[in-house]
């Protein structure tokens, strides 16, 4: 069954400053049907792939990456912002456009060797993947892919990404 996930997806002008077109999900996640076939969607793609780990960045990536990883029998993993994670974490810092960010694992999250697959909303520039990936691959895990419900074509992250299997959904071209 094909379905046009885009339909569930809003675009809303000038958020969160003038001038930025924000790509909302909250419509997809708050309609049942759509969002358990997202989820199933996703999770199909990589059923095959024996995935131990999900990691899902903050905090959209939550709300994508956990039902994925149920969905596989897979264990999640959350990166966070600094400060929001109670044990011992590795820390990253990366850029952005225009500075810079900083996420967080747990430094226990990911065993060696484990297959791990990263689950977000978005790919845009791909920095928070990018730098997410880097943490996997830190502490011995093998990225098996890359899945989001939504890819910005025109901002070209896929290009920072070269060698990872990458699925989405909607993919936006400008």
């Amino acid at each position: 069954m094909c379905f046009d996930f885009s339909e569930k997806i809003r675009t809303v002008s000038n958020f969160p400053h003038e001038g930025i077109q924000f790509i909302d999900i909250t419509t997809l996640l708050k309609d049942g049907n759509a969002f358990h076939m997202a989820i199933d969607s996703l999770a199909k793609v990589f059923q095959d792939k024996d995935i131990d780990i999900v990691v899902g960045p903050e905090a959209r990536g939550f709300a994508v990456g956990a039902p994925v990883a149920y969905a596989l029998g897979a264990g999640f993993v959350p990166v966070r912002k600094p400060g929001k994670l109670p044990a011992e974490t590795l820390r990253l810092e990366y850029s952005l456009e225009y500075g810079k960010d900083v996420l967080e694992i747990h430094k226990d999250a990911i065993e060696p060797g484990n297959k791990v697959l990263i689950v977000d909303d978005l790919l845009a520039t791909g920095g928070t993947t990018l730098a997410t990936v880097k943490m996997v691959e830190i502490l011995g895990g093998k990225v098996v892919g890359l899945a989001f419900l939504i890819e910005l074509e025109f901002l070209h992250g896929r290009q920072v990404l070269p060698g990872y299997d990458i699925t989405s959904l909607v993919k936006y071209s400008d």
